[in-house]
């Protein structure tokens, strides 16, 4: 069930204020996983371009400064694109990121927005990481939190994701271009 903002009162004259409808869960898990096959190909230039910088042979060599260098750029394009208001795959799934009021992100609110959604990740990681698990059941259990974690956006009175009412964000339906005839 998808939810307007904001709620309009009794009788009174529609207002200029946009309606804000929330996505529903699907379509915004549907748009998570096209992100991440996405993020494929920024990975895969990133870690070369760290690779053939620090002249790396061995993916052990260097791990460290290879997971900083990729949560820097995982940053830098989230950033980018949130503060434009959408990446690519929000484009394809028609959903867009304002802040709380409907206005498009500073970057200050999408480096926000991107430190908070790393709650996708870090609370099983840090408590997976020193049980020194096999890699299945880490992926297993990762991918149980993010069933959860996205499921918990039900309890929110807007149904958005968590880390977004923490970062002052919200997702939005864009209503698609109308296309051109020629």
């Amino acid at each position: 069930m998808q939810q307007e903002l904001p709620a309009r009162e009794g009788n009174t004259a529609p207002s200029d204020t946009p309606v804000l409808i929330a996505p529903g869960l699907r379509r915004r898990m549907a748009c998570w996983l096209y992100e991440g096959m996405l993020l494929f190909g920024v990975i895969f230039i990133a870690g070369y371009l760290f690779s053939t910088l620090s002249q790396t042979r061995n993916a052990l060599d260097n791990r460290h400064a290879l997971q900083a260098f990729m949560l820097v750029v995982l940053g830098i394009y989230f950033v980018w694109f949130w503060s434009k208001g959408q990446t690519l795959a929000m484009k394809t799934w028609h959903i867009r990121v304002v802040d709380a009021a409907g206005r498009p992100l500073t970057q200050t609110r999408a480096l926000l927005r991107y430190a908070a959604s790393w709650m996708w990740w870090l609370p099983p990681l840090a408590v997976l990481y020193p049980l020194g698990l096999p890699p299945l059941e880490v992926l297993i259990l990762l991918m149980g939190w993010v069933l959860i974690w996205a499921l918990l956006s039900r309890f929110h009175p807007q149904r958005q994701f968590w880390h977004d009412a923490w970062a002052g964000t919200r997702l939005i339906h864009q209503e698609p271009a109308p296309k051109r005839i020629r």
